[in-house]
């Protein structure tokens, strides 16, 4: 290559580099649209096909479903919405899961903690019900419905293709209240697929810590159930500290899962079946006992046109209870026997007019006692009296004792019954009166604790008249005893004791040993009573208070001297009369008693007898 060839070759070289430096267009950008669209096309694509087969498994496990569980199939998918229904009284909450009750808030009570009182909730409640279907069994409560509100007191949970396959559960409240009422309707494919006539129905309540003292509130929750065939009314113990079970023998109309102050409880006009009751107080620290039945409802009953199957979530109170169903009140305990009418009878009714007149608790407890003291004052001013008429025969009787070696001399005893019936006086003159009003004393003692009116009603420094009045709270319990010093109590006993050392004043005929024994009662109270109702220890400690000013007063009216001229008239008047038929009987006792005992005394005496003598020839043979 020449010279000009060389310098023709490097200019061109030098001007092609310029060119593609400074003047070379900009090469085209690549086709981002299209990139993207295939990108999105190729996503899309992968995105329907997994929807696609999303949507094939779900149409497949759809058709398992609905060929595995027929019409209720429909039930299994949903979310879980709340719905609530209210009166003045109660405000329900459920959940369309399962139709299931969600919480019980009942408005006019709160907890000792004074918050609002949830009854039952999710956690502390849980409702099994279920049936038989040619499907195999199905949980109710395991199905989710859609949600109907018919209005504030009233509320459906439906399932259903149309208004001819439905199955619908339907809660309502009246306008006032603690019952609510339950219907389970079935029409069509799900009633055409029931296999058993009876839904089985399972509860279990581990009952919420409402009240201040947990030990109490232990002993007064239990199972209650009625049974109508025999009108038995039955109950777990409340004391038990293990598990405790029970069946029913014969159908039951309600079951009642007692609390000290509340009850839940499901109830029929018709019967239930095959119905368990238990009652399991070892479960938690926090929880009262867990409570549980199971039992059987005939499907028919739970219709529109069935047994009115209904829930009661509310107080123990034996007016409200008492209109539920005939023997409900019986949750309301008031005693035993007897006692029962006293409360129902006597100190229920009295205490509803105290009411009235004020709103002070502790006034109202004040008043009962003033009643009830006017009301048996007849019987005070008796019993006095035959304590002062003992106190003033008593020389006349010592002296009769004297006659005898042995005072304790059954002769000596006849003399001196012989000698009361001339003179007009019965020993137990005293005494009757005081067991003619035992029944009041212990009729108050179970109406108190169970009154649910006294309950966080406070007085002086008493929080709950229907708990114990703490003035001391030792942060440490004394076996016994307690953990706190209840100055109600306290002041009731005292005043027992003064009460005891004031009659033993009158009470001249009590031996001196038994004197030193009545004061050691009163001392046991203070022990006995320290955790009971502080409305009980109180109207006690008034009871007291007011019994030595009657016996005061009433001593202001008896004069020995007149008692005294009184009785030397009645002895000449019964100077040959005859004994009465009790004086006769009381004379004919003691004289039988006499002879069986010198009988017995005669027996040991011939039996140490023939032992001698037996042990006698022994030594002779020896």
């Amino acid at each position: 290559m020449d010279k000009n060839q060389t310098i023709g070759m490097v200019m061109i070289f030098v001007m092609l580099f310029v060119y593609l430096t400074f003047f070379s267009p900009e090469p085209p950008p690549p086709d981002t649209a299209k990139q993207i669209t295939t990108e999105k096309t190729d996503s899309v694509s992968q995105s329907q096909s997994k929807t696609d087969t999303s949507a094939l498994a779900s149409v497949q496990n759809d058709s398992l479903l609905k060929e595995k569980m027929g019409f209720f199939a429909l039930g299994m998918k949903g979310t879980d919405e709340s719905v609530s229904i209210e009166n003045q009284d109660i405000k329900i909450t459920f959940g369309s899961y399962g139709a299931k009750i969600k919480e019980v808030l009942l408005k006019n009570y709160v907890t000792f903690q004074k918050k609002p009182l949830v009854l039952i909730d999710e956690k502390s409640s849980k409702i099994s019900a279920k049936i038989q279907t040619s499907v195999g069994e199905i949980a109710l409560n395991k199905l989710h419905y859609s949600v109907k509100k018919i209005s504030d007191t009233e509320v459906a949970f439906i399932i259903s293709t149309d208004a001819q396959n439905t199955v619908e559960q339907r809660f309502s409240l009246g306008e006032t209240g603690f019952v609510v009422g339950y219907k389970l309707n079935m029409v069509g494919a799900p009633q055409a697929l029931l296999k058993s006539d009876k839904l089985a129905f399972d509860w279990t309540d581990e009952v919420k810590k409402l009240e201040k003292d947990m030990a109490v509130s232990r002993q007064s929750t239990t199972i209650n159930y009625y049974m109508p065939q025999d009108e038995q009314f039955e109950t777990l113990s409340e004391t038990a500290t293990e598990l405790e079970e029970a069946t029913a023998e014969t159908p039951v109309r309600f079951v009642s899962l007692k609390h000290k102050f509340f009850n839940t409880s499901i109830i029929t006009d018709g019967t239930f079946a095959s119905t368990k009751v238990i009652s399991n107080p070892m479960v938690a620290a926090d929880v009262v006992k867990q409570l549980s039945t199971s039992l059987e409802i005939p499907i028919a009953d739970l219709g529109d046109k069935g047994k009115n199957i209904r829930f009661y979530f509310g107080p123990n109170e034996y007016k409200i209870c008492e209109a539920v169903t005939p023997n409900f009140q019986r949750n309301v305990y008031l005693g035993w026997g007897f006692f029962t009418q006293v409360n129902k009878y006597l100190i229920m009714p009295l205490f509803s007019v105290l009411e009235k007149v004020t709103v002070n608790y502790g006034i109202v407890i004040l008043l009962l006692v003033l009643v009830v003291k006017l009301v048996l004052l007849p019987l005070q001013y008796k019993s006095y009296v035959g304590m002062a008429k003992m106190k003033v025969l008593q020389p006349q009787v010592n002296d009769i004792r004297a006659k005898y070696t042995d005072p304790q001399d059954m002769n000596a005893q006849q003399e001196i019954m012989k000698f009361y019936g001339k003179a007009g006086v019965s020993p137990l003159s005293g005494c009757i009166p005081l067991v003619l009003q035992m029944p009041v004393f212990l009729s108050l003692f179970n109406f108190f604790p169970n009154a649910i009116q006294l309950r966080q009603k406070t007085f002086l420094w008493a929080d709950d008249l229907s708990s114990y009045d703490s003035v001391w709270d030792f942060g440490f319990s004394i076996p016994f005893y307690g953990d706190h010093l209840s100055m109600f109590t306290l002041l009731f006993t005292l005043s027992q004791l003064a009460y005891t050392y004031y009659n033993n004043q009158i009470t001249v005929s009590m031996q001196p040993q038994m004197k030193v024994i009545s004061y050691v009662m009163p001392v046991m109270f203070i022990f006995f009573l320290n955790s009971f109702a502080s409305g009980l220890t109180y109207y006690y400690f008034v009871s007291n208070m007011i019994t030595i000013a009657q016996q005061n007063l009433i001593k202001r009216f008896v004069d020995d001297d007149k008692l005294l001229a009184a009785i030397a008239e009645k002895q000449k008047q019964n100077e040959n009369k005859k004994p009465s038929s009790f004086q006769q009987r009381l004379q004919d006792a003691m004289k039988t008693q006499q002879e069986s005992a010198k009988n017995k005394t005669e027996e040991k005496k011939s039996v140490k007898d023939r032992l001698k003598d037996k042990n006698k020839k022994d030594d002779d043979k020896g």
